[in-house]
C-alpha cells in the first residue's frame, strides 16, 4: 500500500484532491496540474465551483486562461460533493484558519473539513494540513477525528503538514517556486508528503514532526508582524519629531549587513501576519506562559487605523473642518498593493471609524470593483468602487490612500487633491502641490 501510493506519486499518477479554493488552494493546484497530475477541487461555496468549471478566475493572479486550460484537458474539476474525496490519492487541506471574536483561533472549518475527510476516508490515503495554525493542530486536532475511523495513522493512512507560503501578487514567486517546509506523523508519512511536494515544488525542507512545520509558520509570519510593529512606533515618534520615518529607512537599508527594511501602514493585512501572533500567544497562554513582546507588538499594529483617524482628523482641522460631512475618499480596500485580497485588510477599519465619525465616504480600487461583505465588519453597507476622475478628486475633502496600487496616478492624485492623507509613502515622488500631501 505505501509502495504503491508512492510509486504512483512519482509516476505522476495519482488523484490529488485540493480542499478550499481560495489564494492558497487555486495556485497548488496549478502546481500540481502543470506537473501531469489529475487533481479535484472542493469547496462549498456553489459560486467558486460554477466559476472554476466553466473556466473562470476568481482571483487576479490565476487567470481564467489557465482555468480554462485545465477544463479543457480533461484533468481538473471542480466540486461541492466532498463524498468525491473518496476518489483522491492526496488530500490538501487549504480552509481558513481566522479568529473568533475573543481573538481566540477558530479552527472549525479545519475541523469541519477533516470530519468530512473522515467519512470517506479510506485506506492507502494521504492527508496534508496546509492551513496556518498553531504547533499540535494536526496530532491533537485532527488525528482523534481521523483515527475515529477505525483506521491508523502511519499504518493505514498518512498524514503531515506542511505550511503554505503564498505571496498574492508577488510575480516573483509562484506556488511552484517556494520552498516547502514538511512535517509527517511518523516517517512514512513524511516520506510520502516530501515525494509529493518534490514532484512540484522547487525545493522540500523535511523536518522532524508535524509541530515543527507548524511552528516554523507562526515563526516567519510573528517575524514579520514584530519587525512591522517595531516601523509602526517609530513612525509615531518620528511623527511627532518630524522626521519622516520612510526617509529613514531608505537610509538604514544602504547597511549592507545587518538591517531588513520593513515599512510602515495604516495596519496589518492579509491572512496570516495580522492573526499568526495572536494563535501563538494564545498557545503561550495554554502553556502557562505570557508572550509579551509578541503581545506588545499586536497591539501597536492593531492601533494603527486609530493612528491614521487622529492625524486625518487633525489634518481636516487645520482646513477648520470636521470629518463629520466632509467628503473622503478612501484609495485601495486590498491589503496590499496590485492584488484583490481584501482579508483583514485595514481599510475595513478605516471605514468603519470614519463611517461612525459622520464621513460622507466613498472608495476606489481597481482590483476590488464592490465592497465585499467581510466577516469582522457586518456593519459596513453596500458599496462599489467609484470611478477616479479630476472632478472626484476635486470634490473630495480628503483622500485617503490606504493601499498603493500602482495602476493609480498619484501625479494627478496630488494634482487635483485639496487634502491627502498618505499612509504608503505613495506620493513620495509628486512634486506638483506637495504642501497638500501629509504623511500618516
Amino acid at each position: 500500500m505505501l509502495a504503491t501510493l508512492k510509486n504512483n506519486i512519482e509516476a505522476q499518477k495519482s488523484i490529488i484532491g485540493v480542499i478550499g479554493l481560495g489564494y492558497v488552494g487555486l495556485p497548488l493546484i496549478s502546481a500540481f496540474f502543470n506537473k501531469g497530475f489529475q487533481v479535484i477541487g472542493f469547496d462549498v461555496d456553489p459560486r467558486k465551483i460554477d466559476a472554476l468549471n466553466a473556466g473562470k478566475s476568481y482571483i487576479k493572479h490565476i487567470s481564467s486562461d489557465e482555468v480554462g486550460n485545465w477544463r479543457e484537458t480533461g484533468r481538473f474539476e471542480a466540486t461541492v460533493d466532498s463524498s468525491r474525496m473518496a476518489e483522491a490519492d492526496v488530500l490538501l487541506i487549504c480552509v481558513p484558519t481566522p479568529l473568533s471574536d475573543s481573538r481566540d483561533p477558530d479552527l472549525s472549518y479545519v475541523v469541519q473539513t477533516t470530519e468530512a475527510i473522515a467519512k470517506t476516508l479510506r485506506k492507502g490515503q494521504l492527508v496534508i494540513l496546509e492551513s496556518t495554525t498553531y504547533p499540535t493542530t494536526t496530532r491533537d486536532v485532527m488525528l482523534p477525528i481521523l483515527e475515529a475511523t477505525g483506521l491508523k495513522a502511519g499504518e493505514d493512512f498518512y498524514l503531515a503538514y506542511s505550511p503554505e507560503r503564498e505571496d498574492p501578487g508577488n510575480p516573483d514567486f509562484t506556488a511552484a517556486g517556494i520552498p516547502k517546509v514538511v512535517g509527517g506523523y511518523d516517517p512514512d508519512s513524511l516520506d510520502l508528503a516530501v515525494t509529493l511536494y518534490s514532484q512540484s515544488i522547487v525545493k522540500v525542507i523535511p523536518v522532524s514532526s508535524c509541530e515543527v512545520a507548524e511552528a516554523c509558520k507562526i515563526l516567519e509570519n510573528t517575524y514579520r508582524a514584530v519587525n512591522i510593529a517595531l516601523v509602526n512606533e517609530l513612525k509615531m515618534l518620528f511623527d511627532r519629531m518630524g522626521i519622516d520615518v520612510w526617509e529613514v529607512i531608505d537610509a538604514a537599508k544602504t547597511k549592507p549587513f545587518g538591517f531588513q527594511a520593513f515599512y510602515p501602514g495604516p495596519g496589518l493585512g492579509g491572512h496570516c501576519i495580522p492573526i499568526d501572533p495572536f494563535y501563538l500567544t494564545w498557545l503561550a497562554r495554554k502553556q502557562g506562559l505570557t508572550t509579551r513582546f509578541i503581545e506588545l507588538a499586536g497591539e501597536v499594529n492593531s492601533r494603527m487605523p486609530e493612528y491614521v483617524i487622529t492625524r486625518l482628523a487633525e489634518f481636516l482641522n487645520e482646513q477648520g473642518k470636521p470629518i463629520k460631512n466632509s467628503k473622503i475618499i478612501l484609495l485601495g480596500v486590498a491589503y496590499k498593493k496590485d492584488v484583490d485580497d481584501p482579508r483583514e485588510s485595514p481599510s475595513f477599519v478605516l471605514m468603519e471609524e470614519l463611517l461612525r465619525r459622520g464621513a460622507d465616504l466613498s472608495y476606489n480600487d481597481p482590483h476590488v470593483p464592490d465592497l465585499p461583505k467581510m466577516r469582522h465588519h457586518p456593519s459596513l453597507p453596500v458599496m462599489t468602487s467609484i470611478e477616479l476622475t479630476p472632478e472626484t478628486l476635486a470634490e473630495q475633502d480628503c483622500v485617503l490612500i490606504a493601499t498603493d496600487h500602482s495602476a493609480y496616478d498619484y501625479e494627478e492624485i496630488v494634482k487635483y487633491s485639496k487634502l491627502i492623507i498618505d499612509t504608503r509613502n505613495a506620493t513620495n515622488t509628486c512634486v506638483a502641490q506637495e504642501d497638500n500631501i501629509r504623511k500618516a
